[in-house]
């Protein structure tokens, strides 16, 4: 699990990370912050999983953090020395509420159930976008679902530029710039995406053809894209290619 550690106080966001390296290996430390207006900064940047959340934060407090956010799709566990906040803490759905200086049961305990409550939540976002597929009108794909080591990524296929063959992985390139790494072979990814208009013109290649800018002759075919990547074409997927870039059936 990815996790922001937000405390005011630098002692205290060292304790912390030396608790949780030491008795929570599940979680990894991605940022700190101390204040509210740097918690929001990198919530927002790094999308974590968990929040170890101070609420005393100077003048201010853990839940302006989270009134701020525009999106809480992460689990939060307070950790504080005011325990008149508890309330509070419940009324913001708070997975679970530490007490300073923290007991090392209570934080082992509280990890475990922020990992099984991700874990639930990922099987649930998987489901509704199955869900989702099943119920449109026809075969057609508007999305596709990429597990990547730390989330679900649902990417839209006109944002697809290509994929890329790596031993049994699959790059894929999106038209942001973005490259993600799936673990599946790109035979599976061609299945899915070749009766979405994708072509299949190398063993190693898959290409979106609203990318592509031209056909160069050169080393007997190279697609070029408006990118400015250049992809091979095999001769055995030539001609079909050919066909398909031209509106043939």
């Amino acid at each position: 699990m990815r996790a922001v550690l937000i405390d005011d106080e630098i002692s205290n966001l060292e304790n912390l990370r030396t608790l949780l390296e030491k008795h929570c290996p599940q979680v990894s430390i991605i940022a700190t912050a101390q204040t509210v207006s740097a918690a929001l900064e990198v919530v927002q940047k790094y999308a974590p999983d968990l929040l170890f959340l101070d609420i005393q934060l100077g003048d201010k407090t853990g839940f302006d953090v989270l009134q701020q956010l525009p999106a809480r799709d992460f689990e939060v566990i307070f950790v504080t020395a005011y325990d008149h906040y508890a309330i509070q803490a419940v009324k913001c759905a708070a997975l679970d509420y530490l007490l300073k200086p923290i007991d090392i049961d209570e934080l082992v305990l509280a990890v475990a159930k922020a990992r099984a409550k991700l874990a639930t939540q990922k099987q649930t976002a998987q489901l509704d976008f199955l869900l989702q597929q099943l119920q449109k009108p026809d075969t057609s794909l508007s999305k596709i679902a990429l597990q990547m080591q730390q989330e679900i990524r649902y990417v839209s296929l006109s944002d697809i530029v290509r994929c890329e063959a790596d031993n049994t992985y699959t790059q894929f390139f999106l038209s942001n710039g973005e490259q993600i790494m799936v673990s599946k072979s790109l035979k599976e990814y061609a299945d899915m995406l070749c009766p979405n208009g994708f072509l299949r013109t190398h063993q190693s290649h898959l290409i979106n053809p609203q990318y592509v800018k031209s056909w160069l002759k050169e080393d007997g075919g190279i697609l070029l894209l408006l990118s400015g990547q250049k992809i091979p074409i095999s001769k055995p997927n030539k001609d079909a290619v050919r066909q398909a870039l031209r509106g043939g059936c």
